[in-house]
């Protein structure tokens, strides 16, 4: 196969496009706006191309650049004239096309050598298989799990702020441990009482009947009033302007942190509405359930796309550097800093539920977890997860559903 290679270096207004023959020698180079109508003429330089060196293959490559490549791989992919040949179309790595630039030191930093680093890539890469997933379904699906991630992502850092906060006004309940800061009893205690003071010195009968109210599900309402309470009482207390503008920021922040829960509601019934036109067999395993198996399939695609389960601990950035020199080998060392953070979110998440429901996937855990004194959870949830895509990759590439071990 003797390919046309193309490099198309995107940014949000223009697509600087490099055409390289076959033997690696240029044949032409251009921009064009970032629209359908670029698009149009760039595929029509592409075809011109491939019509005046007679030959039948292309390949296409870009660099995943935040969305701004998405349009024009739809549009480069439904393009009936580009359809008469056999074509790949590649959304690369930014980190990959960076170390293959790597390899000319004396390069400048422009969009047409960029373009150019590309479709040199695509030449001499070992890109075996098409990056972008061609199935539309695991798109649109990828497009709700993905604006799941950001809004969980900016509720996280809603209940940091929430929880400043609530050091202001009422150190003593930020600094207990066994008060959950951003819990729907901290909440509603903090919109119902302004001061530390009040809440202190409020009727305890009140506040424990408030407390049973607003929580549900405490064991001992009466305890945890009075340590409340207590925790009220140990506060700094802060002057009433100051008290009065904190009041005011946390009213703003309690505000956001409902409306991003509704937001998350939101997708998740989406989420669960696109899921239902992918087959799959993750649902099967106890505890994953339908909003982190979409997660996980919208990332992976086809899983025929990766060659081993290593393959896609690789891609989801759940494999650990190695340090090794003579008969040094570290026993210590990091996870990879690349990889899919989406995809690697996901795989997190399903495998702190999948531990808890599943009784082989618990007694990993709890023996990652004895090992080490530091970090226990997170390096033990970190290979919980590696230990979950072997059994994803299993699951998906042989269609079937998953057997929980007896006992």
């Amino acid at each position: 196969m003797n390919p046309l290679f193309v490099g198309i270096d995107v940014s949000s207004k223009n697509n600087v496009t490099y055409l390289m023959k076959p033997d690696g020698s240029k044949h032409s180079s251009f921009s064009v706006q970032n629209n359908l109508g670029g698009a149009k003429l760039m595929s029509e330089k592409i075809v011109s191309a491939l019509e005046a060196m007679r030959l039948s293959d292309v390949v296409i490559g870009l660099e995943a650049t935040s969305i701004y490549g998405d349009g024009l791989v739809c549009a480069l992919r439904e393009d009936g004239r580009l359809g008469r040949y056999q074509r790949k179309i590649h959304v690369l790595n930014p980190k990959q096309v960076r170390k293959f630039k790597d390899s000319y030191p004396d390069l400048p930093k422009n969009d047409w050598v960029d373009a150019f680093v590309i479709a040199d890539h695509l030449r001499f890469g070992r890109i075996g298989k098409e990056v972008y997933m061609d199935d539309y379904r695991y798109k649109s699906l990828q497009t709700l799990t993905r604006a799941r991630f950001d809004v969980v992502q900016n509720l996280t850092r809603e209940k940091q702020h929430f929880a400043n906060y609530l050091f202001l006004k009422c150190s003593g309940m930020a600094q207990d441990k066994d008060i959950a800061n951003s819990s729907a009893t901290t909440i509603a205690l903090m919109e119902r009482f302004e001061t530390a003071d009040k809440l202190a010195y409020a009727d305890l009968d009140e506040l424990t009947r408030f407390i049973s109210e607003t929580g549900r599900n405490f064991a001992d309402p009466a305890a945890k009033a009075k340590a409340i309470q207590a925790a009220a009482k140990n506060s700094y207390r802060l002057p009433t302007m100051v008290n009065c503008s904190v009041n005011q920021a946390m009213a703003v922040s309690i505000a956001t942190m409902r409306a991003l829960e509704k937001q998350i509601k939101i997708l998740d019934k989406s989420i669960e509405q696109q899921f239902q036109i992918i087959p799959n067999t993750l649902t099967s395993v106890p505890g994953i359930g339908k909003v982190y198996s979409a997660g996980i399939i919208a990332e992976i695609g086809d899983i025929r796309r990766f060659n081993s389960q290593a393959s896609v601990a690789k891609y989801a950035g759940l494999v650990w550097t190695q340090h090794q020199s003579g008969d040094f080998e570290a026993q210590h060392t990091k996870l990879i800093k690349s990889g899919n953070r989406y995809l690697r979110y996901y795989l997190l998440e399903a495998a702190n539920s999948v531990r808890r429901c599943d009784s082989e996937f618990r007694r990993y855990y709890d023996l990652k977890f004895k090992e080490v004194n530091q970090f226990q959870h997170k390096r033990a949830l970190a290979l919980t997860a590696r230990k979950l895509v072997r059994l994803v990759y299993r699951l998906l590439m042989d269609n079937r559903l998953y057997i929980p071990p007896e006992g």
